[in-house]
């Protein structure tokens, strides 16, 4: 169970497939969950002892026989929610999943969230293989008017020798959404001494957050909060929704050998990747969908159109300036894999109209970095470094304001 303010998942993992039916009733809010040629063993029954008292939507659950053959699982509700029901096939460790997704009958609106921003809890989570609960989230503030946003200026960029010119003046505030790799189901990477990338992700892009917030004129978006999987298409959609002007995927790398070391930058390609690491990585990501489980069903041509709109040359080269600058950043603190921007199809940095850059802090499959990677005083200098990097960035190419937006599409 991956209990979220976002949404709750309750996934059943079987050696073969389950045929199974469901059904909500109303008053009091109850989903049921029937599940055919499934005994009412002592793993059945566990599940009772697996909803937290901070679940958002899951009150409690009950299982019985309902009829001969038939095992029945009830869970009752805080409050009405729309639910999700379908199978996975298996994929990466997991075997046949039935997954059932419960979400809010009202989403949560972004842009509501950034009314009243919140500072994030900075927990040691790295530290430790396994999150045992999710980090608790704050509850959505209060439905109001979004405040005036004010003029204010950027901060020029650090050089070294030559005095750097004023910075420009914007008319709102810049947004950059940070992504946190992996999830929930989806772990990632994973180091040997057990370190997982879901957890380094959330904290070093929590780390980056924070000191978003501080900068006069940025705010930052988090596309997840806590242990719980999103797919790679809905954090594009996230990144549409707040109308981000920049979109920052965090993520520790991987290879099949332990001394394989540096930090790379990746932005997206419309062709083929610039190096044969880079196809595999991108082919990697792109299968997070398969191991965290999407409801392929579930189809938004809206979307759709979006991930294959691929006239977005002038995106790309504002991306690969991006990434460009956070790559600069990133050689001051560690070896870099490669000293210039790679690119690849990264499904996650498909926007036609945001710039946006994966960042790969470190390796996790090399016991020097993975130490590194759980280091706190590590986690800070990459959130800094890829804080100024973005910086850099901006002073030299300021986001245009909604108005000239929207005449100049």
């Amino acid at each position: 169970m991956w209990p979220a303010e976002e949404y709750t998942r309750v996934t059943f993992e079987t050696a073969k497939p389950v045929r199974h039916q469901f059904f909500t009733v109303p008053d009091p809010a109850r989903l049921v969950l029937d599940l055919e040629g499934v005994a009412l063993d002592a793993e059945l029954k566990s599940i009772v002892a697996k909803v937290s008292a901070d679940d958002p939507y899951i009150r409690q659950v009950r299982v019985a026989i309902n009829r001969p053959g038939v095992a029945r699982v009830v869970f009752d509700l805080k409050s009405p929610v729309k639910a999700y029901v379908f199978p996975l096939a298996p994929a990466g460790s997991y075997r046949h999943r039935l997954v059932l997704d419960l979400y809010p009958e009202t989403p949560r609106d972004p842009l509501l969230a950034l009314v009243q921003p919140r500072p994030d809890p900075i927990g040691e989570i790295a530290r430790a293989p396994v999150l045992e609960s999710p980090p608790g989230i704050a509850a959505e503030p209060a439905a109001q008017a979004p405040p005036a946003l004010p003029v204010v200026r950027l901060e020029p960029p650090r050089a070294a020798t030559a005095k750097p010119a004023a910075a420009p003046e914007i008319e709102r505030l810049v947004t950059v959404v940070i992504d946190a790799g992996h999830g929930g189901e989806d772990p990632g990477a994973r180091g040997r001494g057990g370190t997982l990338e879901k957890n380094v992700t959330l904290a070093i892009a929590r780390r980056l957050k924070e000191r978003i917030d501080r900068e006069p004129g940025m705010r930052a978006v988090l596309t997840r909060d806590g242990d719980y999987f999103i797919g790679l298409a809905q954090r594009v959609q996230k990144a549409r929704r707040v109308h981000a002007d920049l979109f920052v995927s965090v993520h520790a790398d991987a290879w099949v050998r332990p001394d394989a070391r540096g930090s790379s930058v990746f932005a997206l390609s419309e062709r083929g990747a610039t190096s044969a690491a880079a196809r595999w990585l991108a082919k990697r990501e792109n299968e997070s969908d398969l191991i965290g489980g999407v409801n392929l069903d579930v189809k938004d041509p809206v979307l759709a159109r979006t991930l294959l709109d691929l006239s977005q040359t002038a995106t790309i080269n504002d991306s690969l300036k991006l990434g460009k600058a956070v790559l600069g950043e990133l050689g001051d603190i560690n070896h870099l894999h490669k000293a210039s921007v790679e690119q690849a199809g990264f499904a996650v940095l498909k926007s036609p109209d945001i710039p946006s850059i994966l960042v790969e802090t470190a390796f996790i499959s090399n016991p020097q970095e993975e130490k590194r990677l759980k280091d706190t005083a590590y986690q800070e200098k990459m959130a800094d470094a890829i804080l100024q990097g973005i910086r850099n960035y901006l002073a030299q190419n300021p986001p245009l304001a909604r108005a000239k937006l929207a005449q100049n599409p």
